[in-house]
């Protein structure tokens, strides 16, 4: 399957997503060659995943925050500790020190079924670790 295909297949989950009244998310969009699919949450507003689709794999990525101000150790600690209980995403830092969601997947196993374990994870990650993350990384 090439990139095209996949990138068209990958479209048409999300859009059956977002007709879904039953679905968090609300809406997707094509930019740049990556999918952006955003979720409604509980914690916060919303979440937007994207989902870049390659030659050989699915890459998917969620900012959840900006650098912590304060007790750096401990929200890296926090992140570590759901790192080691997290399946198919884990929480990573950029080089400004942001916070976020990455998975990957290979190609040929990105269907639905495999696209709803993954954003449900990022959920319930968002979901688990929104609050705690705010207040131990900036005091609020």
């Amino acid at each position: 399957m090439g990139r095209t295909e996949l990138t068209e297949r990958l479209g048409a989950v999300f859009r059956s997503w977002v007709e879904d009244p039953g679905s968090d998310a609300v809406a997707t969009e094509l930019v740049e060659g990556r999918w952006a699919v955003r979720m409604a949450q509980q914690t916060r507003d919303f979440t937007t995943v994207w989902v870049e689709p390659g030659d050989r794999t699915v890459g998917f990525e969620a900012y959840v925050l900006p650098s912590p101000r304060k007790r750096l150790e401990e929200v890296y600690r926090l992140l570590l500790v759901r790192n080691h209980r997290a399946w198919r995403v884990h929480f990573a830092i950029d080089h400004g020190g942001g916070i976020y969601l990455r998975g990957r997947i290979e190609a040929e196993r990105a269907d639905e079924e495999a696209l709803q374990y993954i954003f449900a994870e990022i959920y319930e990650l968002v979901d688990l670790t929104f609050r705690t993350l705010v207040r131990t990384g900036f005091g609020r």
